[in-house]
């Protein structure tokens, strides 16, 4: 009995020995995850900068659409060097500068729009061939003050113009600066801003053109004249007043302006002014009293040179009357395509200034 029951737990013993008896089981360790492998992204094309479908007909470039079929507004702007620098010049589409009395030089500013456009000065009287310069793009006249003459053209012409002067409304659009007051003189101070422009503009004018305006000009990428001699430096001695330079910068495809031997600077924004197209043209000029006040044909036909890209070409220029676009061709008589961008337009008598290049 005794041998039977130590047979059993022998048995018993053994099979504990073979299955652990119910003891742990020898723990195993677990295999690490395989890594997660993340897709290569796939490349996202560059998106394409934004460009407004409309196109400015004083540069050819893109504008807003809103803006296209607007009156331009044409601002007198001082340019004796007592009242330098001048206010948002740099941003004019267009700039028309022409001798005045004495041999100085004004200037008016063609903005097709205002917006963006801050201060702007600072403000001088207008002369008769100014107010045609303006009434060629069927523009608002911004202006301080005028001749006698000017006066009496803005009545018989019709003129829509905003008076700095003897404006009714002065108030609402001028000012006088404190610090050019006190820095340039009580003259040189008058400004205006765009924001003040065209609130007036719009409770008192018709913005848009009428009558079915068109502006002839066009314009193409590169404006460089085929064939044209070298220009890269200009210079424009308008009086014994006045000289202008002009130098051709190839990185940007503009001449840089220069006056009174220093760069041309707009102080509302620290640019110097600058243009794609550089347009001089001759005609006829004529002392009319003895305050110095001149006579400055507009209309009818005459000879000019062409600026761009470095290069210079003789042209024509002709208008029919007041109210009519300069009209631009070459010597061969094909219409002049412009540069896309900014057009600086000198107005000379050549037997006064003189015009040299290289």
């Amino acid at each position: 009995m005794r041998r039977l029951a130590l047979a059993l737990f022998l048995a018993l013993w053994a099979a504990c020995t073979l299955v652990g008896c119910g003891g742990a089981e020898k723990s195993e360790v677990p295999a690490e995850p395989a890594p997660v492998v993340e897709p290569e992204p796939i490349p996202q094309p560059e998106p394409e900068p934004y460009v407004p479908a409309g196109t400015n007909p004083l540069t050819g470039e893109p504008m807003e659409p809103e803006y296209e079929s607007l009156r331009p507004v044409a601002v007198m702007l001082n340019n004796l060097k007592a009242a330098q620098p001048q206010l948002g010049i740099s941003q004019a589409d267009i700039i028309y500068e022409v001798t005045a009395e004495g041999g100085i030089t004004r200037m008016v500013g063609i903005y097709q729009t205002l917006d963006g456009v801050e201060l702007l000065g600072s403000i001088r009287s207008t002369r008769p061939y100014y107010i045609e310069l303006a009434l060629s793009h069927d523009a608002l006249l911004v202006h301080a003050g005028g001749s006698q003459e000017a006066y009496a053209n803005i009545r018989s012409w019709g003129v829509e113009n905003m008076d700095g002067v003897r404006g009714t409304d002065d108030a609402e659009i001028f000012w006088r600066d404190a610090d050019r007051r006190r820095n340039n003189g009580y003259e040189h101070s008058l400004v205006t801003s765009g924001e003040k422009i065209q609130t007036y503009i719009n409770g008192h004018f018709s913005a848009k053109h009428q009558n079915g305006y068109q502006n002839p000009q066009t314009f193409t990428e590169d404006g460089t004249p085929a064939g044209g001699e070298v220009a890269e430096h200009v210079s424009l001695r308008f009086s014994g007043y006045k000289t202008a330079v002009f130098d051709y910068d190839a990185a940007n495809g503009r001449y840089l302006v220069s006056q009174y031997e220093t760069a041309h600077i707009d102080a509302a924004n620290g640019e110097q002014v600058a243009a794609v197209n550089l347009l001089v043209l001759e005609t006829n000029i004529s002392v009319l009293d003895s305050e110095g006040r001149q006579r400055v044909r507009t209309t009818g036909e005459g000879s000019g040179t062409f600026f761009c890209g470095g290069r210079a070409v003789p042209i024509r220029w002709s208008r029919e009357d007041r109210n009519q676009p300069f009209a631009y061709t070459l010597e061969n008589g094909s219409p002049l395509v412009l540069g896309e961008g900014k057009s600086y337009v000198c107005i000379i008598s050549p037997k006064v200034s003189t015009l040299s290049f290289q």
